[in-house]
């Protein structure tokens, strides 16, 4: 993939990505959003700021440690239940909500809470999911900035013989538009290879509650 410089204060509509037309989504990857320098500078501040936990969920009535730690940042309304555990918001760190807001902004999505995953190598991974959560609503936008170790990241159909692969480098937004959560799973596999430490921001909207 080339790699390109993202421009400051601009929007995607003169800033085009790879767009993916699949069965009932959209996905659209822009490939070094964020420069070299910005990557490196930001996975080295929120890798030694934050304080990352490997939490616990329930799988098959036994609670396991997920493979990977994490931290969950919002507005103070934005927690969410997840595989029997309720996660609150930590405060927001500045960096975390400036880029937030820059992704916001470039998206044109309304965006006020963001999942932080730290795999310390390509042996720590996520499994098949989708991000259908209650509290995101009935079709989320979701919305990811990697950082650190390129990493690939797949995606199948939940009814039909779809699949999508992508590898995404460090500056990499990704945009999981309206249908993915619905009709599409995704995971980050396993890559034995792989030996550095990546980062992922997924940013979400969770609508305060009336």
């Amino acid at each position: 993939m080339s790699i390109l410089t993202r421009p400051r204060q601009t929007d995607n509509q003169q800033y085009p990505g790879q767009v993916f037309q699949l069965p009932d989504a959209q996905v659209i990857l822009w490939p070094g959003w964020l420069n070299a320098t910005e990557s490196v500078a930001l996975q080295a501040e929120l890798g030694t700021q934050l304080v990352w936990a490997q939490d616990s969920i329930m799988m098959f009535g036994k609670k396991v440690k997920i493979p990977r730690q994490q931290v969950w940042m919002g507005d103070s309304h934005c927690s969410y239940r997840y595989s029997g555990t309720t996660f609150m918001p930590a405060p927001w760190h500045p960096a975390v909500k400036q880029l937030t807001d820059e992704v916001s902004r470039f998206l044109q999505q309304p965006l006020n809470c963001v999942l932080l995953n730290l795999y310390a190598n390509g042996q720590q991974h996520m499994g098949w999911h989708a991000d259908n959560e209650a509290e995101l609503g009935d079709d989320p936008v979701i919305a990811s900035v990697s950082l650190g170790a390129a990493r690939r990241f797949e995606l199948k159909h939940r009814r039909q013989h779809w699949q999508l692969a992508l590898d995404l480098t460090p500056g990499s937004l990704l945009l999981m538009g309206r249908g993915c959560q619905q009709h599409w799973l995704h995971r980050l596999p396993k890559q034995s290879r792989v030996t550095e430490a990546r980062l992922n921001l997924t940013f979400r909207y969770i609508a305060p509650k009336v």
